[in-house]
């Protein structure tokens, strides 16, 4: 059976701006067919099982879009769903018509879904609209690439000259390279040097910039790509809030594995920062392949453990993938390191007997009761992350009980994009919630940049970054997620007008 195109708009950059219809597609797809600059946060939503293909251009580059063309009608005709993620809109030159007529014509079934284009997205995140009552009603969006500046006329070339006499608000996009010439046409065509300039480079995403300027001065300015240049009195407006949210203007890097980023980033966007998410780490299957995890679930369903212990979120995650009926839990009492743990648990409908006012290891083997005597079952199950820290198991033991402490999961380093580690330099802060991303990160950055500001979950990730040499300005008391972001908004707010060095 022929499968399904999907041509979805991938918005501005930001995924918080992805619409509800593209995180449905993508959640449900075989394949992926994105372009260059699609950020992991949005490839993270398909499935790791679907198979992702970069096919994207560099700027003024036509590239292969026969090959693209001829790859969606492939995978759709191996049956499966195939998501072409493009940036903004598909239809906002985005070249998504050329491959909707391509579908068509192999008969291929396809559906659209629009997104924001940047064109609005980012004015509009800089302070600038397109239109505003009383000083504009009308806005064109214009392709600036090496085509619709050339000085002969050609097929589909834009007339600068006349663009300017028709007055209202002029958005150029891909056009960074050219702006110069750009400038000269419309100036030829009777705009003033004095017009207002926004040109915002990265719109929406943690690395934005703008630099507000004129006509005249377009040529001068020294952002590049990817580029959104808007152009009218428009330009000369600054709609930002008077009254920011606390990270407003802030990057904050989150180093989580990308499956697990997602409710960090969301509370970090909610307090206004821009989020740039770096994977530093990726979950993989124990190196046993799951049977001592397996054999310790047959023990479960037979009354053999008195007590299951969690100690992550992910070891929840990986524990229940394999307990279809949590009937299987049968009498057994279920302890929690923390918070976000016992809520985990309570998504499979399971509350946690136990869980320590200190959410770490040490505190959780402190509330921990002391074995009972014999001939009471003394058996504790332990599913955790291979190379678990000792102190818990070690503890558990100590109280009498005997620990079966097998492998749920691994955490392995995820290779991180070279330009991804050189826009984590560039940011505010970066986020650590364990010692694997501290040691995947730092391993790869080497000696690149890095955020002067660095936050940690809690004092085992403290301590192995101070280990590695960093400075830690900001602990969380409350080993949580939001204690994590409680500590990282009070660090900043104090730092506020002194701006710290960066680490040596």
């Amino acid at each position: 059976m022929t499968g399904t195109v999907y041509l979805v708009g991938a918005g501005p950059g930001d995924p918080g701006l992805l619409t509800q219809r593209g995180a449905e597609l993508l959640a449900s797809a075989d394949v992926v067919v994105h372009d260059r600059l699609t950020g992991p946060a949005l490839l993270s939503l398909a499935p790791p099982t679907a198979e992702k293909l970069d096919v994207g251009k560099q700027p003024d580059d036509r590239g292969d879009q026969e090959a693209i063309n001829e790859l969606l009608v492939a995978r759709a005709r191996a049956g499966l769903r195939v998501v072409r993620l493009k940036g903004g809109d598909p239809y906002v030159f985005g070249r998504g018509g050329e491959e909707a007529l391509a579908l068509q014509a192999a008969g291929i079934p396809f559906e659209v879904v629009p997104g924001v284009s940047a064109a609005i997205a980012a004015p509009a995140s800089a302070g600038v609209p397109v239109t505003h009552r009383g000083l504009v009603t009308a806005f064109t969006v214009v392709a600036g690439h090496t085509r619709s500046v050339g000085t002969a006329p050609a097929e589909g070339s834009t007339n600068w000259e006349a663009l300017a006499a028709v007055g209202g608000t002029i958005v150029v996009l891909m056009g960074a390279a050219h702006r110069h010439r750009i400038a000269e046409r419309l100036m030829a065509g009777g705009m003033s040097p004095a017009t207002p300039v926004l040109a915002v480079q990265w719109g929406t995403e943690p690395q934005q910039a703008s630099v507000r300027t004129t006509l005249g001065g377009l040529s001068a300015i020294t952002l590049g790509p990817p580029l959104t240049m808007v152009i009218g009195e428009v330009a000369g407006l600054d709609l930002r809030s008077p009254a920011p949210l606390p990270l407003t203007g802030k990057t904050v890097v989150v180093t989580r594995a990308a499956l697990q980023a997602s409710p960090l980033a969301q509370r970090l966007r909610q307090l206004g920062a821009r989020v740039l998410e770096v994977p530093t780490i990726a979950l993989a299957p124990p190196a046993d392949g799951g049977r001592a995890l397996l054999a310790a679930l047959d023990g479960l369903g037979q009354g053999a453990y008195p007590w299951t212990v969690f100690t992550s979120s992910n070891a929840v995650e990986r524990f229940f993938e394999h307990v279809p009926d949590t009937r299987l839990l049968g009498t057994t009492k279920v302890a929690a390191v923390g918070p976000g743990t016992a809520g985990a648990l309570r998504a499979y409908r399971v509350v946690a007997d136990l869980v320590p006012t200190s959410f770490r290891a040490e505190g959780l083997a402190a509330a921990f009761p002391s074995a009972p005597p014999p001939p009471a079952p003394r058996r504790v199950l332990l599913p955790q992350a291979g190379g678990a820290r000792p102190e818990l198991r070690a503890e558990l033991s100590r109280r009498g009980w005997d620990v079966d402490a097998v492998e749920a999961y691994r955490t392995v380093p995820e290779r991180i994009k070279p330009a991804l580690l050189a826009a984590a330099g560039a940011a505010d802060a970066v986020c650590f919630a364990s010692s694997s991303a501290v040691n995947s990160y730092l391993d790869q950055a080497g000696t690149a940049p890095r955020p002067p500001i660095v936050a940690c979950i809690g004092p085992v990730t403290a301590a192995t970054a101070r280990s590695r040499g960093l400075q830690v300005h900001a602990e969380a008391s409350e080993h949580t997620l939001d204690g994590l972001i409680a500590a990282l908004v009070s660090t900043l707010d104090g730092l506020e007008g002194e701006p710290p060095g960066r680490p040596g």
